[in-house]
């Protein structure tokens, strides 16, 4: 397809942009439980107020629009405060959570060699922290330690932890809360043993930064996870999620100054503008930041308090029925507003297949690191006008998939978890995917490729992923 050789009308690209939208599910009426938090129609229509308001306006240079500089700020103020920081701490606004946490890491590797003289400066995580973690030491060629967690409560285990910890050790991470099974690593534990062996701690509060301190407020158990922990030196945060504002929009704090101007990049040494980036796009729109700001300060303490008390009792209400379900249980006690479930005895992959042809949206996960194939679901505000709808849906699915009891045949299971990433080619991947059902563009149902590659040996997997959108993308 090429650029048309005329132009086409206002009203048919309207038309054209409504008729793509046709397969994407209805995340406005609460269907869709991961990517999109859902902040109703009026925090919509403010939100698209600041955005386009705000669309064209460079971020790139705050002396040119300070408009855009006075909203991070602000905005950089509000999470500060939110997450117990001091008038020490700073901070950025980016794109989303994964620049968020890259710039964390990026920081502390230059933290690392400028201050304790260390070539190759290591990152230490617990598998379950999120995988922008690898990204960034894949992209920042930092060597990566990996920490088992413990398979009962999913957190990790500060003394497994200091195990890991190594002379060339830059940071540690924790994360409240992680993503795949929703609970809190033990931070304050974390925050000593950063102190005792001096590195950097970060906190991925990407998820649960924003909602946590009013489900604290609610009455809800939330340990301590921000800035009053000693030894927490910087914390990302996502309000792009719980913070109902448009994609991206997300913060890095960081405990000092001294810490930050690292994360910072300058350019001098070229012909042409000063280059001065304090995160990893250049060019970027104020669009987000416009809106990120208006939703804020539409909705206020009392507003997010209320989002809180209506995602809480959507939550206790989808856990206690799958903890009553007697075909699935629980892998962890929901300490957020995250559930993942598994099934007793079974595949729970066509659970996905099956919602998604009564028009939800659930999140499949692999068995990887230690976890089990299982379903994930991030429940927000607006699941409690649909959870009477979803319960029934979700017990029909549950039942269809247990009906069905899907397994892969042992011959073809041993084999793919024999394969290794050396061993995996072109011709392979075409081969695997035409079992699997996506032997070209997206697959109809996913319960196919996601059985054969849970089991898959995790490298093996990523790098049938990558084939996957390396082909998709053309």
């Amino acid at each position: 397809m090429g650029l048309p050789a005329t132009g086409m009308s206002a009203e048919a690209i309207a038309a054209a942009l409504e008729d793509f939208g046709k397969r994407d599910l209805p995340w406005r009426e609460g269907g869709t439980f991961a990517y999109v938090y859902e902040g109703g129609r009026e925090v919509e229509a403010i939100i698209h107020q600041a955005y386009m308001r705000y669309l064209t306006e460079n971020a790139l240079d705050p002396t040119v629009y300070p408009s855009l500089l006075k909203f991070e700020r602000e905005i950089v103020a509000i999470a500060r405060d939110h997450l117990g920081g001091d008038d020490k701490v700073v901070g950025n606004f980016t794109t989303g959570g994964t620049e968020s946490c890259m710039l964390a890491v990026k920081t502390a590797r230059d933290f690392a060699r400028a201050t304790r003289g260390i070539a190759r400066p290591e990152l230490v995580l617990p598998v379950t922290a999120h995988a922008c973690f690898h990204k960034a030491a894949q992209y920042f060629d930092m060597p990566l330690r990996l920490v088992e967690v413990d398979t009962a409560s999913w957190k990790v285990s500060p003394q497994a932890m200091a195990a890991a910890i190594t002379p060339d050790t830059a940071m540690i991470v924790g994360s409240a809360c992680q993503y795949a099974h929703g609970v809190i690593d033990p931070i304050p534990e974390l925050g000593a043993l950063a102190l005792e062996r001096h590195v950097l701690l970060h906190v991925d509060g990407c998820i649960g930064g924003w909602i946590l301190p009013f489900l604290r407020r609610l009455g809800q158990t939330v340990p301590a996870f921000g800035f009053e922990v000693p030894g927490v030196t910087s914390i990302s945060m996502d309000f792009h999620k719980y913070g109902y504002a448009a994609k991206g929009a997300s913060v890095i704090l960081h405990r000092n100054k001294d810490l930050r101007r690292h994360q910072i990049f300058t350019g001098a040494n070229w012909t042409g503008y000063s280059v001065i980036n304090p995160t990893m796009l250049s060019s970027k729109s104020g669009g987000p930041l416009a809106a990120c700001w208006a939703v804020l300060n539409h909705l206020g303490d009392a507003g997010y308090m209320e989002f809180a008390r209506r995602t809480l009792a959507a939550t206790q209400a989808i856990a206690a029925s799958l903890r009553a379900h007697p075909d699935v249980e629980l892998l962890a006690e929901p300490e957020s507003c995250l559930i993942a479930f598994a099934g007793k005895g079974f595949s729970p992959f066509p659970i996905v297949d099956a919602m998604r042809r009564r028009g939800w949206f659930v999140q499949p996960q692999l068995g990887y690191m230690g976890s089990r194939a299982n379903i994930h679901l991030s429940i927000d505000q607006s699941t409690i006008d649909v959870v009477d709808r979803f319960l029934p849906d979700l017990d029909a699915s549950i039942a269809e998939a247990r009906g069905l009891n899907m397994a892969l045949p042992e011959p073809v299971k041993a084999l793919l978890g024999s394969l290794t990433a050396d061993q995996f080619t072109p011709q392979l991947y075409g081969q695997l995917m035409g079992m699997g059902g996506a032997d070209g563009g997206l697959p109809e149902g996913t319960t196919g490729i996601n059985m054969m590659l849970d089991a898959m040996q995790p490298e093996v997997a990523a790098r049938v992923m990558t084939e996957f959108f390396n082909d998709l993308y053309v």
